[in-house]
């Protein structure tokens, strides 16, 4: 969006995970409001078709001239049931796992996690888009994120790796899944404080979407509750620079990403 465009191109995932930060923000002046898969949301971002993407925040690290709104996000402080790695054999025992490709943070993440294994990572396989990871053919294990994987989660009974957990483990801070990313040249501040409304009507909304949520999958309110409320959280604030900054630094090691990017921050 160029200095003179009126309207401001916004997308955001279709997951359940993103409504608490764009809970309204489609009826705010000024603003257009799209959901996509974030793959998809990040090709659109970098083609110019939208100005404002919740996406992966590997993509941060991966393209310069990017900004994007500090403090606020979609983060998990340890485990989160919408990113697994399920199990046919033990994490340190997978030789191959199937990535799901709707999301490259999850992915990244996982990636730099296990780049460090001892004994060598393992082989990951590539799935088309729309394809389901847990076919891929001989995988010992398969990445699957968003509402599909927490239904998984909730409804069989299978072993699974949490890599939100193991960063949690291994570094202490929250890990951010995914940020409002600002492409080059676009003009965000007069926007800023729809995206704090965003947040604000999002976190009122919480007990409402796990409701929605519950019903819509036939699963426990609580469970989905305790999703929305407890495992994810959307204001990581202070610690999101510095989390950023060490999923840069792992993600670059494991050859994921550029290690001297530096994208700013904009600050609500």
């Amino acid at each position: 969006m160029s200095a003179s465009s009126s309207e401001l191109r916004v997308g955001s995932v279709p997951y359940l995970v993103g409504r608490p930060l764009d809970h309204g923000l489609g009826r705010e002046p000024g603003i257009t409001l799209e959901h996509d898969v974030p793959a998809r949301l990040i090709e659109r971002l970098r083609g110019g078709e939208i100005d404002v993407a919740l996406v992966s925040s590997i993509e941060l690290f991966r393209r310069p001239g990017y900004r994007y709104i500090d403090g606020i996000g979609v983060a998990g402080n340890g485990y989160v049931g919408s990113v697994q790695v399920f199990l046919r054999k033990p994490i340190q025992e997978a030789a191959s796992i199937a990535m799901d490709p709707a999301s490259r943070a999850a992915a990244a993440l996982t990636r730099s996690l296990l780049y460090e294994r001892e004994g060598g990572a393992p082989e990951f396989i590539e799935v088309p888009l729309g394809a389901d990871p847990r076919e891929a053919k001989g995988a010992d294990a398969w990445l699957r994120i968003g509402d599909a994987a927490l239904r998984e989660t909730l409804t069989i009974d299978a072993p699974a790796w949490n890599p939100s957990e193991e960063w949690r483990k291994r570094t202490g801070m929250p890990f951010v899944f995914a940020a409002w990313i600002v492409a080059e040249d676009v003009d965000i501040e007069p926007h800023l404080e729809a995206f704090r409304r965003a947040r604000e009507n999002g976190r009122s909304a919480i007990p409402a979407l796990a409701r929605e949520a519950a019903e819509t999958w036939r699963l426990p309110e609580a469970q989905c509750l305790s999703y929305l409320a407890e495992e994810c959280s959307y204001d990581p604030g202070p610690a999101m620079a510095p989390s950023l900054r060490e999923f840069q630094r792992r993600a670059a090691l494991a050859d994921l990403c550029a290690k001297d990017l530096l994208p700013e921050p904009v600050h609500l």
